[in-house]
């Protein structure tokens, strides 16, 4: 780890006032949470269908038993807990330095940490809710059905369809999530950047909303903004949030 950068960006953080930190599955493979472009992440394994094809709103509609196996199987994991840059975010934004969490990732492992403010621009796995009386059903519930093997489980209220509350392909983002993460963006006067590779929009586009004068970027490997930021540090993120002091 460069520890020339991490004290910069000590210095960076203990100048800021509004810090935001937007940040993609970087942030939770240090978890234990597969990444999908990664060399061994979701997209390079194989299946009868591409992921891609597998989590899509069409999919989901024809072929609910295929997508349920797949989401049971690669996306609904259990017990994996908060690592050490979720943990910092939740103190950093406890000591009023950091106003909001803009995430990319679905796992809820920001509010596990104690993150209060947590903007989810591809929804959750902890939420789900029944497609005709809209009953809303926790993480356990689907878990119970996962441990039965009940593919494509019904609303035990109505018999309707249960779907995840997740931005699956095909699907738009939840348009006040994104008017909120604009607003806190582009307030803020420092923005962090983590475990994201910027690729997918509309998500990745956020960011030209910053204008503050503190512009960083952690990522394990180089990113398109990275000549148009302050401070790039390309190590675990977990690591370089972990020696920061709040």
């Amino acid at each position: 780890m460069d520890t020339a950068k991490v004290q910069k960006l000590q210095e960076m953080i203990d100048s800021a006032r509004r810090i935001v930190f937007f940040g993609g599955a970087g942030v939770s493979t240090e978890s234990g949470i597969p990444d999908f472009r990664s060399v061994d992440g979701l997209y390079n394994q194989k299946y009868d269908y591409p992921p891609e094809t597998i989590l899509s709103h069409t999919f989901y509609m024809t072929h609910k038993t295929q997508f349920y196996k797949f989401y049971y199987d690669k996306i609904l994991i259990d017990g994996v807990e908060p690592n050490a840059a979720h943990k910092k975010l939740a103190e950093l934004e406890a000591a009023g330095k950091l106003s909001a969490v803009v995430t990319q990732n679905i796992d809820g492992l920001h509010q596990k940490a104690g993150s209060k403010k947590v903007l989810e621009l591809h929804g959750s796995t902890l939420r789900n809710y029944c497609t005709s009386c809209r009953k809303s059903f926790d993480i356990d519930y689907l878990m119970e059905q996962k441990a039965k093997q009940i593919y494509a489980p019904k609303c035990d209220a109505c018999g309707g369809d249960i779907k995840p509350d997740v931005v699956l392909y095909e699907e738009g983002l939840d348009q006040n999530i994104i008017s909120e993460s604009i607003r806190e963006i582009s307030q803020a006067d420092m923005l962090i950047i983590g475990g994201t590779s910027l690729v997918v929009y509309p998500a990745a586009g956020l960011i030209d909303y910053f204008k503050g004068d503190k512009l960083v970027l952690i990522n394990k490997s180089a990113t398109t903004r990275d000549s148009a930021a302050d401070l790039v540090i390309t190590d675990s993120i977990g690591e370089v949030l972990g020696a920061i002091k709040v």
